[in-house]
């Protein structure tokens, strides 16, 4: 199907094609993906409120919870060395 919906021929081609563009939505998502988790971080880091981070992320307080702490270890990793 095409995003309007109609049929088309699935050939071998533009299955190949399909999928390249999966792929590289995929990339492009684990990218974003990684910046809003800086994003989070960073609005943690000036004090915005979780519920706060939730409602504009649409994430649970849990999720919200693990990407910051994910980078709490290597915040501490970072001040023992200073």
């Amino acid at each position: 199907m095409t995003t309007n919906g109609t049929l088309c021929v699935m050939d071998k081609r533009s299955l190949a094609h399909m999928a390249q563009r999966f792929r590289e939505a995929e990339a492009r998502a684990e990218i974003l993906r990684q910046e809003l988790a800086v994003a989070i971080r960073q609005a943690d880091g000036d004090g915005v409120a979780q519920k706060d981070i939730c409602e504009a992320t649409g994430y649970t307080r849990q999720q919200v919870r693990r990407i910051v702490m994910a980078a709490e270890p290597a915040a501490h990793a970072d001040q023992a060395e200073a």
